[in-house]
């Protein structure tokens, strides 16, 4: 894995909090839908696009697949026992058996950069944090 490229993110803000109650989320205390939804319109606004957001046990993600075939899954979620603090990770996709042959992250350099312009241009997001 490329060290020098930073793949997780995290951040403060009231934007994503949850609109539903615990009992309609897949986990009580497990957030993100409204993050993921966001993100990817955003993301989609500048030409970078993803799948719909879909429901995970620890929050929700989002894929990225690039023109040549390579697959990462972008997770959101909240950080744990918090609604205004989230994070994201992307996670390289295996494309062989027992997950070998990941994808590089150099490749997915076009969507942090994306990721990185969305969350800076928005005045609501604050306390953002880069990750190895």
């Amino acid at each position: 894995m490329d060290k020098s490229i930073k793949s997780e993110v995290s951040f403060s803000s009231t934007l994503f909090t949850p609109f539903l109650p615990d009992e309609a989320q897949v986990n009580p205390g497990c957030y993100g839908a409204e993050l993921a939804y966001w993100l990817a319109q955003q993301l989609a606004q500048r030409g970078i696009y993803t799948s719909y957001p879909q429901q995970e046990d620890w929050g929700w993600f989002i894929e990225y697949i690039t023109e040549e075939g390579d697959e990462y899954l972008l997770g959101c979620s909240n950080q744990s026992g918090t609604e205004h603090s989230w994070h994201l990770f992307l996670q390289p996709q295996a494309k062989g058996l027992f997950g070998r042959n990941k994808a590089p992250l150099a490749l997915a350099r076009p969507l942090l950069t994306g990721i990185q312009r969305v969350l800076d241009e928005c005045q609501q997001i604050t306390d953002i944090q880069w990750h190895d």
